[in-house]
């Protein structure tokens, strides 16, 4: 066992703050019996999971695109029912991280630059 100093704790304090980027907190949580979902956290879908989905459609925020897109990405895993029923602020800003999954890294970084 090593001895830690003031600020080797207070960087590991640091580190337990950080929240992924690709979580959501929902402004209007989804209630599943008893419990309440507050936080939705995406992954990036394989092409697979994307499957009968046109792209031009869930980049343009489909709400029937995302609803079909959300369960297949989402964690703890959403219910098409539970995301047709999302607050359309959460439905929105779900729909900009899933938005974020599809364009390639060169495109994130010229988006940044031209906004």
């Amino acid at each position: 066992m090593r001895p830690t100093n003031a600020n080797e704790s207070a960087d590991s304090t640091a580190d337990e703050i950080i929240v992924n980027e690709n979580t959501v907190s929902l402004d209007t949580p989804i209630k599943r019996g008893t419990q309440e979902i507050d936080s939705i956290t995406l992954r990036k879908p394989n092409a697979g999971e994307l499957r009968g989905i046109h792209l031009a459609e869930l980049l343009n925020l489909d709400v029937t695109s995302l609803i079909k897109v959300i369960p297949r990405i989402s964690s703890p895993g959403i219910t098409a029912p539970e995301a047709a029923g999302m607050d359309p602020a959460d439905l929105l800003a779900i729909g900009g991280k899933v938005v974020g999954f599809l364009l390639q890294k060169q495109a994130k970084t010229d988006a940044s630059l031209v906004a």
